[in-house]
Protein backbone atom coordinates (compact mmCIF):
# COMPACT_ATOMS: atom_id res chain seq x y z
CA UNK A 1 0.00 0.00 0.00
CA UNK A 2 2.95 2.45 0.88
CA UNK A 3 4.21 1.83 -2.32
CA UNK A 4 0.83 2.25 -4.29
CA UNK A 5 0.78 5.62 -2.10
CA UNK A 6 4.27 6.78 -3.41
CA UNK A 7 3.05 5.70 -6.66
CA UNK A 8 -0.40 8.26 -6.20
CA UNK A 9 1.58 11.28 -5.01
CA UNK A 10 2.99 12.15 -8.72
CA UNK A 11 -0.17 11.79 -10.53
CA UNK A 12 -1.95 13.78 -7.95
CA UNK A 13 0.66 16.63 -8.09
CA UNK A 14 0.21 16.43 -12.16
CA UNK A 15 -3.25 16.38 -11.98
CA UNK A 16 -3.75 19.49 -9.28
CA UNK A 17 -1.16 21.42 -12.06
CA UNK A 18 -3.74 20.50 -14.95
CA UNK A 19 -6.39 21.76 -13.23
CA UNK A 20 -5.15 24.82 -12.00
CA UNK A 21 -3.87 25.56 -15.70
CA UNK A 22 -7.35 24.90 -16.68
CA UNK A 23 -8.92 27.28 -14.49
CA UNK A 24 -6.39 30.13 -15.33
CA UNK A 25 -7.47 29.51 -19.02
CA UNK A 26 -11.53 29.53 -18.45
CA UNK A 27 -11.02 32.72 -15.86
CA UNK A 28 -9.40 34.28 -18.38
CA UNK A 29 -11.79 33.46 -21.67
CA UNK A 30 -14.84 34.80 -18.82
CA UNK A 31 -12.85 37.93 -18.73
CA UNK A 32 -12.01 38.38 -22.21
CA UNK A 33 -16.01 37.88 -23.17
CA UNK A 34 -16.82 40.00 -20.81
CA UNK A 35 -14.81 42.77 -21.58
CA UNK A 36 -16.37 42.29 -25.44
CA UNK A 37 -19.01 44.76 -26.46
CA UNK A 38 -22.29 43.22 -26.56
CA UNK A 39 -22.73 43.17 -30.35
CA UNK A 40 -19.68 40.83 -30.22
CA UNK A 41 -21.09 38.58 -27.73
CA UNK A 42 -23.98 37.96 -29.71
CA UNK A 43 -23.72 38.71 -33.69
CA UNK A 44 -27.35 40.02 -35.23
CA UNK A 45 -29.28 37.48 -36.52
CA UNK A 46 -29.11 37.57 -40.79
CA UNK A 47 -31.90 39.05 -42.20
CA UNK A 48 -34.04 38.70 -45.26
CA UNK A 49 -35.45 41.46 -47.13
CA UNK A 50 -38.26 39.74 -49.42
CA UNK A 51 -39.60 41.76 -52.33
CA UNK A 52 -42.00 41.57 -54.43
CA UNK A 53 -41.10 39.88 -58.01
CA UNK A 54 -43.34 42.78 -60.43
CA UNK A 55 -41.61 46.22 -59.85
CA UNK A 56 -43.44 49.30 -59.48
CA UNK A 57 -40.47 51.15 -60.25
CA UNK A 58 -38.79 50.10 -63.25
CA UNK A 59 -38.66 48.25 -66.68
CA UNK A 60 -35.20 47.26 -66.46
CA UNK A 61 -34.11 44.26 -65.84
CA UNK A 62 -30.35 43.19 -64.57
CA UNK A 63 -27.53 40.69 -66.37
CA UNK A 64 -30.13 37.66 -64.74
CA UNK A 65 -33.06 38.98 -66.28
CA UNK A 66 -34.88 40.43 -63.15
CA UNK A 67 -36.40 43.40 -63.16
CA UNK A 68 -34.20 45.50 -61.00
CA UNK A 69 -35.17 47.03 -57.86
CA UNK A 70 -34.01 50.30 -56.57
CA UNK A 71 -35.00 49.30 -52.56
CA UNK A 72 -32.11 47.00 -52.82
CA UNK A 73 -29.50 49.54 -53.03
CA UNK A 74 -31.39 51.16 -49.80
CA UNK A 75 -31.36 47.92 -48.47
CA UNK A 76 -27.58 47.85 -48.83
CA UNK A 77 -26.75 51.42 -47.45
CA UNK A 78 -29.24 50.58 -43.79
CA UNK A 79 -27.53 47.28 -43.42
CA UNK A 80 -24.25 47.91 -43.45
CA UNK A 81 -24.44 51.37 -41.16
CA UNK A 82 -26.57 49.02 -39.50
CA UNK A 83 -24.05 46.41 -39.46
CA UNK A 84 -26.65 43.80 -39.80
CA UNK A 85 -26.07 40.69 -42.09
CA UNK A 86 -28.66 40.64 -44.46
CA UNK A 87 -29.66 39.00 -47.77
CA UNK A 88 -32.31 40.13 -50.57
CA UNK A 89 -34.83 37.22 -52.22
CA UNK A 90 -37.71 38.01 -54.55
CA UNK A 91 -41.41 36.23 -54.18
CA UNK A 92 -44.70 36.37 -55.79
CA UNK A 93 -46.72 39.16 -53.83
CA UNK A 94 -48.83 36.44 -52.07
CA UNK A 95 -45.96 34.33 -50.58
CA UNK A 96 -44.03 37.77 -49.78
CA UNK A 97 -46.71 38.68 -46.90
CA UNK A 98 -47.50 35.03 -46.18
CA UNK A 99 -43.68 34.97 -45.40
CA UNK A 100 -43.50 38.01 -43.34
CA UNK A 101 -46.38 36.83 -41.64
CA UNK A 102 -45.19 33.55 -40.46
CA UNK A 103 -41.65 34.86 -39.57
CA UNK A 104 -39.70 32.91 -42.86
CA UNK A 105 -38.70 36.63 -43.98
CA UNK A 106 -37.83 39.45 -41.39
CA UNK A 107 -38.01 42.71 -43.37
CA UNK A 108 -39.19 44.75 -46.62
CA UNK A 109 -40.48 47.69 -47.61
CA UNK A 110 -43.74 48.32 -48.35
CA UNK A 111 -46.65 50.26 -48.74
CA UNK A 112 -48.61 49.77 -45.56
CA UNK A 113 -50.89 47.52 -45.58
CA UNK A 114 -53.96 46.33 -42.98
CA UNK A 115 -52.71 42.42 -43.04
CA UNK A 116 -48.86 43.70 -41.77
CA UNK A 117 -50.18 45.13 -38.33
CA UNK A 118 -50.46 42.07 -36.22
CA UNK A 119 -46.69 40.58 -37.92
CA UNK A 120 -44.82 43.75 -38.43
CA UNK A 121 -43.31 46.81 -36.78
CA UNK A 122 -43.95 49.79 -39.97
CA UNK A 123 -41.74 52.63 -39.83
CA UNK A 124 -43.36 56.09 -39.25
CA UNK A 125 -41.43 57.65 -41.88
CA UNK A 126 -41.67 56.70 -45.42
CA UNK A 127 -38.46 55.56 -47.15
CA UNK A 128 -39.76 56.08 -50.60
CA UNK A 129 -42.77 56.98 -52.68
CA UNK A 130 -44.10 56.50 -55.92
CA UNK A 131 -47.40 57.27 -58.27
CA UNK A 132 -50.40 55.24 -59.74
CA UNK A 133 -50.77 57.09 -61.90
CA UNK A 134 -54.03 57.17 -65.26
CA UNK A 135 -52.81 58.34 -68.68
CA UNK A 136 -55.53 58.95 -71.18
CA UNK A 137 -55.56 60.10 -74.88
CA UNK A 138 -56.19 63.57 -76.00
CA UNK A 139 -59.73 65.02 -75.16
CA UNK A 140 -60.69 62.14 -72.81
CA UNK A 141 -61.72 63.09 -69.48
CA UNK A 142 -59.75 63.81 -67.05
CA UNK A 143 -59.68 61.06 -64.04
CA UNK A 144 -60.49 62.30 -59.90
CA UNK A 145 -61.35 59.17 -58.81
CA UNK A 146 -61.56 55.44 -59.80
CA UNK A 147 -65.61 56.35 -59.79
CA UNK A 148 -64.34 58.27 -63.06
CA UNK A 149 -63.79 55.05 -64.30
CA UNK A 150 -67.00 53.35 -64.24
CA UNK A 151 -68.31 52.46 -68.33
CA UNK A 152 -65.01 53.03 -69.81
CA UNK A 153 -62.50 50.98 -71.34
CA UNK A 154 -59.34 50.74 -69.28
CA UNK A 155 -55.85 49.21 -70.13
CA UNK A 156 -54.01 47.43 -67.09
CA UNK A 157 -51.10 45.29 -66.96
CA UNK A 158 -50.77 41.67 -66.14
CA UNK A 159 -49.45 40.72 -62.70
CA UNK A 160 -50.55 43.71 -60.74
CA UNK A 161 -53.17 44.36 -58.24
CA UNK A 162 -53.25 48.51 -58.20
CA UNK A 163 -54.08 48.03 -54.39
CA UNK A 164 -57.66 47.44 -54.30
CA UNK A 165 -58.35 48.81 -57.93
CA UNK A 166 -58.03 45.85 -59.80
CA UNK A 167 -61.20 44.55 -58.11
CA UNK A 168 -62.97 47.13 -58.57
CA UNK A 169 -62.38 47.51 -62.18
CA UNK A 170 -63.58 43.58 -62.36
CA UNK A 171 -66.64 44.63 -60.31
CA UNK A 172 -69.44 43.72 -63.11
CA UNK A 173 -71.29 46.71 -61.46
CA UNK A 174 -69.02 48.93 -62.66
CA UNK A 175 -69.13 47.53 -66.37
CA UNK A 176 -65.32 48.14 -66.67
CA UNK A 177 -63.92 46.87 -70.19
CA UNK A 178 -60.50 46.04 -68.52
CA UNK A 179 -58.04 44.76 -71.50
CA UNK A 180 -54.74 43.24 -70.00
CA UNK A 181 -51.46 43.80 -71.66
CA UNK A 182 -48.42 41.67 -70.99
CA UNK A 183 -45.91 44.39 -70.41
CA UNK A 184 -45.41 48.30 -70.01
CA UNK A 185 -44.84 48.83 -73.55
CA UNK A 186 -47.38 47.08 -74.79
CA UNK A 187 -50.09 48.93 -72.72
CA UNK A 188 -48.97 52.40 -73.87
CA UNK A 189 -48.71 50.48 -77.44
CA UNK A 190 -52.66 49.80 -77.06
CA UNK A 191 -53.64 53.03 -75.72
CA UNK A 192 -51.98 55.18 -78.90
CA UNK A 193 -53.75 52.46 -81.29
CA UNK A 194 -56.81 53.38 -79.31
CA UNK A 195 -57.81 50.15 -78.08
CA UNK A 196 -58.49 51.59 -74.63
CA UNK A 197 -59.68 54.53 -73.22
CA UNK A 198 -57.59 54.89 -70.10
CA UNK A 199 -53.83 52.94 -69.24
CA UNK A 200 -53.40 52.45 -65.47
CA UNK A 201 -49.67 52.35 -64.48
CA UNK A 202 -46.94 53.14 -61.79
CA UNK A 203 -45.12 56.46 -62.32
CA UNK A 204 -41.55 54.97 -62.85
CA UNK A 205 -42.24 52.05 -65.56
CA UNK A 206 -44.76 54.66 -66.94
CA UNK A 207 -41.58 57.39 -67.17
CA UNK A 208 -39.10 54.68 -69.19
CA UNK A 209 -41.72 53.55 -71.54
CA UNK A 210 -42.57 57.20 -72.87
CA UNK A 211 -39.01 58.87 -73.26
CA UNK A 212 -37.96 55.51 -75.24
CA UNK A 213 -41.54 56.44 -77.31
CA UNK A 214 -43.15 59.21 -76.71
CA UNK A 215 -46.73 59.50 -77.69
CA UNK A 216 -48.19 62.76 -78.73
CA UNK A 217 -50.71 64.41 -76.63
CA UNK A 218 -50.67 61.95 -73.99
CA UNK A 219 -51.68 63.31 -70.50
CA UNK A 220 -52.52 61.63 -66.66
CA UNK A 221 -53.94 62.52 -63.80
CA UNK A 222 -52.64 60.54 -60.37
CA UNK A 223 -55.12 58.21 -59.05
CA UNK A 224 -53.29 57.85 -55.74
CA UNK A 225 -49.71 58.33 -53.99
CA UNK A 226 -47.68 54.78 -52.87
CA UNK A 227 -45.24 55.62 -49.60
CA UNK A 228 -43.39 52.97 -48.92
CA UNK A 229 -42.27 52.23 -45.41
CA UNK A 230 -39.72 50.00 -43.51
CA UNK A 231 -41.50 46.57 -42.35
CA UNK A 232 -39.70 44.39 -39.94
CA UNK A 233 -41.13 41.34 -38.49
CA UNK A 234 -42.03 41.67 -34.75
CA UNK A 235 -40.45 38.05 -34.02
CA UNK A 236 -37.00 39.18 -35.37
CA UNK A 237 -34.64 39.62 -32.20
CA UNK A 238 -35.01 43.36 -30.44
CA UNK A 239 -37.42 44.00 -33.46
CA UNK A 240 -38.10 47.12 -31.29
CA UNK A 241 -34.55 48.62 -30.88
CA UNK A 242 -33.09 47.35 -34.29
CA UNK A 243 -36.14 49.11 -36.05
CA UNK A 244 -35.47 52.28 -34.15
CA UNK A 245 -32.01 52.12 -35.54
CA UNK A 246 -33.05 51.52 -38.99
CA UNK A 247 -35.19 54.65 -38.96
CA UNK A 248 -32.66 56.88 -37.96
CA UNK A 249 -30.45 55.47 -40.40
CA UNK A 250 -32.94 55.82 -43.20
CA UNK A 251 -33.87 59.44 -41.66
CA UNK A 252 -29.90 60.42 -42.46
CA UNK A 253 -29.52 59.20 -45.94
CA UNK A 254 -30.54 61.01 -49.04
CA UNK A 255 -32.46 58.23 -50.22
CA UNK A 256 -33.15 60.22 -53.55
CA UNK A 257 -29.80 59.93 -54.64
CA UNK A 258 -29.82 56.66 -53.86
CA UNK A 259 -33.01 55.65 -55.26
CA UNK A 260 -31.87 56.94 -58.64
CA UNK A 261 -31.92 55.20 -61.71
CA UNK A 262 -28.78 53.92 -62.38
CA UNK A 263 -27.55 55.39 -66.14
CA UNK A 264 -26.64 52.52 -68.45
Amino acid sequence: MAIIARTMRPIAGSLMVAFRIIAAHALCAIVLIASLPAAAQTAPREIEYAYPDQSVWTTKANAQGELENPLLRLAAVLFTKADIPWHGRRYPASRMYRYLSDGTADFSMLVKAPVLNECCLISKNQVASTELRVYRRSGMPLIHGREDLVGRRVITIRGYSYESLLGYLADPANSVINNTALRHDAAFAMLEAGRGDYLVDYSGPAQEVLAAHPIAGIQYDVLSRLDVHMVLAKSYPDAAKVMANLEAIADSLNKDEILKPVAR
